[in-house]
């Protein structure tokens, strides 16, 4: 298969849109004092409640400024995903999915085989 300009196989576009996402969110935090991986935890560990409530005992910062930061990331993941439609961006992520399993993902754990 020829590749040229952009016409370039999903795995190139997988790994460019990473760096891409990598650079953004590390600018958009960046005047936090934050890195996207500790956000990536930070997020994470929050379970259903809201970032600034359930991290509120971990950090000694206002919890106003952390959800200062949540509006900017928000607003990143905005531009980010501006002119995909709902449906554009689960049929993506369900394709991505699929595409996962069948290098060996397993849903029930999160790993690969």
């Amino acid at each position: 298969m020829h590749m040229s300009g952009d016409n370039k196989p999903i795995g190139w576009w997988i790994k460019e849109v990473d760096r891409l996402l990598e650079l953004a969110f590390e600018r958009v935090l960046a005047a936090d004092g934050v890195s996207r991986r500790q956000w990536q935890a930070l997020n994470a560990a929050r379970g259903e409640e809201p970032i600034e409530v359930a991290l509120a005992p971990f950090l000694a910062g206002d919890p106003a400024e952390l959800a200062a930061v949540t509006e900017k990331v928000q607003a990143e993941r905005r531009r980010i995903t501006n002119g995909i439609v709902d449906s554009e961006y689960l049929q993506t992520i369900d394709v991505l999915r699929r595409m996962a399993v069948n290098l060996g993902y397993q849903p029930t754990n999160g790993s690969a085989v």
